[in-house]
C-alpha cells in the first residue's frame, strides 16, 4: 500500500473509548473543515464495529449538520437501534465541541437471495486507456501557484481517472453528467466493511461537482457557499474498492440554493455495486446569512 492509502486506513482505525463510543482523527493538513467523505467513512466504521461479520452493510443515510473541525478528534456514538434475525440497524452521531456535526443511520443484512436485475453500465473508455490524474493536470499546472500545483500532483489515497477534464480545469458550462474511474491506491485486505468504507470516502469526492456543471461554478468561486447536506448509499452487490470502479454521476435538478446529484458505481465487468444520492448547498453569497 502507498503512503496516502496507509494514512486513509489509519483514519479508519478508530480508537475504542467505551462500549459504543469511538474516536477518530483527521489528517494533519491545513483545511478549513473536515472532508465529508472522511466523516461518513468513519461513522460507517463505528457502526460496523458493533455488527457481526455475518451481516454486510446494505444502506446508509446521513446528514451533515455542522462543519467539522479538523484540529480536534471526532467522537462517534453508536446507538444499537435493532438486532433482528435478518437486519441490524445502527444510528451514529459524530460529536465535536459537545455538538452533533453529523448523523448516520446504517442497515446491515445477512446474505440472502432473490430477484436480480440492474441498469447497464455506460460505455466509456477503459481506465487503462485514460491518463492518470497527474498526467491529466500537468499541462495546466502553470495556471496555479507553486504550492497549489505541488498539492495537485501529490499522491492520493484514491486513484481517479476522469473520462473528461475535471470541471475546475475546464469551467465552461457542460451537461450535468460525468464518469470517473476510481480505486484505492494500493491493495487492501479481504474485509468487506473496509471496502465499503473506502468507497463511502471516495463517493463524496466528485459527486456534488455534477450539479454545478451547467452553471460553471467552481469550489474556488468566491460568490457561492458550497457544502454537502446529506449523503445516502445503497450497497447492492459485492465489490473490491482496490479494483477499478466506474462512478457514473448525474444531476437531475438544482433549485432553491440546493443541487441534487446521483451516482451509480459499477465494477469493471459491468456489475452495479453501489447507488449514491447526495444533495448539496450551492448558495449565492449574500442570499442568506445562516450557515447550513
Amino acid at each position: 500500500m502507498g503512503e496516502p492509502l496507509d494514512e486513509l486506513l489509519a483514519l479508519l482505525e478508530l480508537e475504542t473509548l467505551e462500549v459504543n463510543l469511538f474516536r477518530g482523527l483527521s489528517p494533519d493538513e491545513d483545511r478549513q473543515r473536515v472532508f465529508g467523505g472522511q466523516v461518513a467513512a468513519q461513522a460507517l466504521t463505528a457502526a460496523g464495529r458493533t455488527v457481526g461479520e455475518d451481516r454486510g452493510v446494505h444502506s446508509l443515510h446521513s446528514y451533515f449538520l455542522r462543519p467539522g473541525d479538523p484540529n480536534i478528534p471526532i467522537v462517534y456514538e453508536v446507538d444499537r437501534i435493532r438486532d433482528g434475525r435478518s437486519f441490524t440497524t445502527r444510528r451514529v452521531v459524530a460529536i465535536q465541541h459537545g455538538k452533533a456535526i453529523f448523523n448516520l443511520a446504517a442497515s446491515f443484512q445477512i446474505h440472502e437471495t432473490g430477484p436480480d436485475h440492474q441498469d447497464p453500465m455506460p460505455e466509456v473508455p477503459d481506465p487503462d486507456a485514460l491518463p492518470t490524474f497527474k498526467e491529466r493536470i500537468e499541462p495546466y499546472l502553470d495556471r496555479f501557484g507553486a504550492d497549489f500545483a505541488e498539492w495537485l500532483v501529490r499522491e492520493r489515497p484514491i486513484d481517479s481517472r476522469p473520462v473528461e477534464d475535471p470541471r475546475w480545469l475546464d469551467p465552461k458550462p457542460r451537461p450535468p453528467e460525468q464518469d470517473v474511474w476510481i480505486r484505492a491506491n494500493g491493495a487492501l485486505p479481504d474485509a468487506p466493511l473496509l471496502h465499503a468504507c473506502v468507497v463511502a470516502y471516495a463517493s463524496d469526492l466528485t459527486l456534488l461537482d455534477t450539479a454545478m456543471f451547467p452553471h460553471a461554478i467552481s469550489y474556488k468561486e468566491d460568490h457561492y457557499q458550497i457544502a454537502s447536506l446529506d449523503h445516502a448509499m445503497w450497497f447492492h452487490r459485492p465489490f473490491r474498492s482496490d479494483e477499478w470502479l466506474l462512478y457514473h454521476q448525474r444531476s437531475p435538478s438544482a433549485h432553491g440554493a440546493r443541487g441534487l446529484a446521483e451516482g451509480a458505481i459499477f465494477c469493471r465487468d459491468g456489475t452495479l455495486a453501489v447507488t449514491v444520492i447526495q444533495e448539496g448547498l450551492i448558495r449565492p453569497i449574500g442570499s442568506a446569512e445562516a450557515a447550513p
